[in-house]
């Protein structure tokens, strides 16, 4: 493996590795912070070794002792993005190979930005607080001392204590629970995860949880109030699971439970091993949550097991998601449905270049993250043009049983470790020696280290696109006197899946008049669809022709809840609609402090707004 050098980490990489870390929280509603105590298990590799450096952001340091002899530290400067190295000093001198433990007693800041803290008025329930995080990329540092980099893997153990009324989960297995001896009002739930994994994957929930069995190795857990409703919305985990192990090899991490998080949620779904976290958003029904769940359940594989050694390399935890995930979708329903899942990836990726800027290196699929914050380089960059790579790749290969044969030897090769562009590269050509050839004529330098679109377009199968393509086409070529030629039969027989494309193509076009969008809401009857996908892109529409009366439901989609794929582009919608902008920037500062903290953050940049 080469030396690493992570430019999101302070972290001591090449002298150093974390193998273990022992945790235990104290969660504090109140104050708003965890008070814990973490002991690393940390295996030296190098000789003479007296001092390493871990990433800590916002943290209060207590003491730090180094197989229980205190140890001296000292915090760094701080750095806007990468927080404050913590730089250990030990006690004595340690030779390569020998293992050190590493003790922290801390506190978390009540702004740390992996956790979001809300009122009981932000739940469900209405009754009780609740609290969860959310590490990736670089967040595992406000909540845990630790070598907050993708490159290191350890296993973990940890016991939280919380108020009896409440439960924890955390992304692993569980190990009991008991009365916490210092307070009787108070629980403690055990956690273990034996399978190694980088800090981001990490996670904490506490709320007023319960659970439904939905499968042999499967519950959902969610507040009480979107429980039988998840239950039957998740009924398909198992058959997933079962389509991904038949494609991807063995499911190592024992459980794969799913917590439907609050509404403000900044993500689709976050792969916390062991327990999925996603958003309410996909409880609309109709198979919008399929694609979400299969996702999530590639990450098994493709990020959790194999995992990018650093986040410049975060292609190769999306790219091959996406791929495996749209496998799973062409088993278990059609191939014609893979071939249209890429369509509209494609044209999510144009959106998505359109808004970085063509020439803008975030959008190359492996950018240079040199003091870059990974947060406002998040894009769909590295999952739909990592994708399109790897189906380009699949074609000129021999088709996807031929190419889905190289990703699970990847898999197998590289499980329990990560890797680079590099190695991933290499490990291609070995694998299709005899087709190197072909491999050499592919623009590497194009694909990868140059920005805006693909340099090869994929030819993807257009059978269930086509209808959508040509209503959109008669909508944009329709004249007043058209429109009475338009009716409900238009979308009768189109899937959810084919009127969020028919949307997408109508958003990559010039607005439509208002008096077309007006009658489309008279036949469709579109305002009315519960599918936040649906309702989100035809809210944009509305917006985007000037209908005032759509700005306010915009706006209510925007506060009702906070996944960032929604949210961003409805308030920029809104605030493009020059009568409307103040209204927009007035509605955020509102309802800003119901936002995660890094939705907040990149609303304000969307808005103009600083500080």
């Amino acid at each position: 493996m080469t030396p690493v050098s992570d430019p999101s980490s302070y972290s001591s990489l090449s002298k150093c590795t974390t193998k273990h870390l022992n945790l235990i929280y104290h969660v504090d509603f109140d104050r708003h912070v965890l008070k814990g105590k973490v002991a690393l298990t940390v295996e030296v590799l190098e000789d003479k070794f007296s001092s390493l450096t871990l990433d800590s952001k916002d943290l209060t340091i207590f003491k730090v002792s180094a197989n229980g002899q205190a140890a001296q530290f000292a915090l760094g400067a701080k750095h806007k993005s990468k927080g404050s190295p913590l730089e250990i000093t030990l006690p004595f001198e340690v030779s390569r190979g020998q293992h050190v433990i590493v003790e922290i007693e801390y506190e978390t800041s009540p702004s740390a930005t992996a956790l979001q803290w809300l009122t009981p008025a932000q739940t469900a329930g209405k009754k009780h607080p609740y609290l969860f995080s959310q590490c990736q990329a670089t967040h595992c540092r406000t909540m845990v001392p630790c070598q907050d980099s993708p490159s290191v893997k350890h296993t973990y153990y940890a016991q939280v204590s919380v108020s009896k009324e409440l439960v924890a989960l955390m992304s692993a297995l569980h190990d009991g629970q008991e009365p916490d001896p210092s307070d009787s009002s108070r629980i403690i739930y055990r956690f273990r995860q034996p399978v190694p994994m980088p800090s981001y994957l990490i996670a904490i929930v506490v709320g007023a949880l319960e659970s439904r069995e939905i499968g042999p190795r499967s519950r959902i857990w969610s507040e009480k109030e979107y429980v039988e409703k998840g239950a039957f919305e998740f009924s398909e985990t198992e058959t997933m699971l079962k389509t991904a192990e038949s494609l991807a090899g063995p499911y190592v991490w024992g459980q794969y439970d799913v917590l439907v998080l609050p509404p403000s949620f900044p993500y689709g779904g976050m792969e916390n091993p062991c327990l999925t976290f996603v958003t309410p958003t996909v409880l609309a029904g109709d198979r919008s949550l399929a694609g979400v769940i299969a996702h999530e359940i590639s990450h098994s594989w493709t990020g959790n097991l194999v995992t990018n050694r650093t986040w410049e390399h975060f292609w190769l935890n999306e790219g091959h998601t996406v791929y495996l995930e749209r496998m799973i979708a062409r088993c278990m329903e059609s191939e014609q449905l893979r071939q249209f899942k890429g369509i509209g990836g494609w044209k999510e990726l144009q959106e998505s270049v359109k808004q970085f800027g063509a020439n803008n290196v975030l959008t190359n699929l492996v950018p240079n993250l040199h003091e870059v914050d990974t947060d406002e380089a998040f894009s769909l960059v590295p999952y739909e043009k990592g994708y399109a790579l790897l189906y380009h790749l699949e074609e000129l290969m021999g088709g996807p049983e031929v190419f889905m044969g190289f990703v699970k030897s990847y898999i197998q090769m590289f499980a329990y470790g990560s890797v680079t562009t590099e190695e991933w590269k290499k490990y291609l050509f070995t694998y299709f020696k005899d087709k190197v050839d072909i491999l050499n004529k592919v623009d590497w330098n194009a694909w990868m280290h140059t920005p805006g679109m693909p340099p090869v377009k994929p030819q993807y199968d257009t059978t269930m696109a086509d209808a959508c393509t040509a209503l959109c086409q008669r909508w944009v070529k329709a004249k007043e006197e058209d429109l009475a030629t338009f009716t409900e039969a238009d979308v009768k027989k189109f899937n959810s899946p084919q009127l969020i494309e028919f949307m997408a193509l109508l958003l990559q076009e010039e607005p439509l008049p208002l008096s077309h969008v007006k009658k489309m809401q008279e036949v469709y009857q579109l305002s009315d669809v519960k599918n936040a996908e649906v309702r989100f892109r035809w809210l944009r529409i509305c917006v985007k022709a000037h209908w005032e009366e759509a700005v306010p439901l915009a706006l209510k989609m925007a506060t009702e809840q906070g996944r960032m794929k929604f949210t961003r582009p409805l308030y920029k919608e809104v605030y493009d609609f020059s009568k409307y902008r103040d209204e927009a920037v007035k509605t955020f500062k509102e309802h800003r402090g119901e936002l995660h903290p890094v939705t907040a953050m990149l609303v304000a940049k969307d808005l103009k707004i600083d500080g």
